[in-house]
């Protein structure tokens, strides 16, 4: 069973944003897709960059550092499907934002 950790207030990611967070020692990127969260580990499988600190383009988190983009609900390379990140499962209970990790 999963084991959900609050990780943000809803208000900290506006939609179209994504946030670093670490939480528990894993670095997480959280990102606000129209009102939807969604949470990926937050290094890039290219060169580890930081997705947490990337853009928001429709669904997917950009990297900013060679620009790869992450599909934000598999957490996949859109060039390359079979590169991808870890996803966490996202709730949100009241204004918090939970991370099953």
């Amino acid at each position: 069973m999963a084991n959900f950790v609050k990780v943000a207030a809803v208000s900290d990611v506006q939609p179209g944003n994504v946030k670093e967070y670490t939480v528990n020692g894993q670095g997480i990127a959280l990102c606000n897709v129209e009102g939807t969260f969604y949470a990926l580990d937050n290094i890039c499988v290219h060169r580890g960059g930081p997705l947490g600190q990337g853009y928001i383009d429709g669904d997917k988190v950009e990297c900013p550092w060679h620009g790869w983009q992450y599909d934000v609900k598999t957490g996949a390379v859109t060039f390359n499907p079979s590169a991808k990140v870890a996803t966490y499962e996202v709730k949100v209970e009241g204004s918090d934002v939970l991370v099953a990790l």
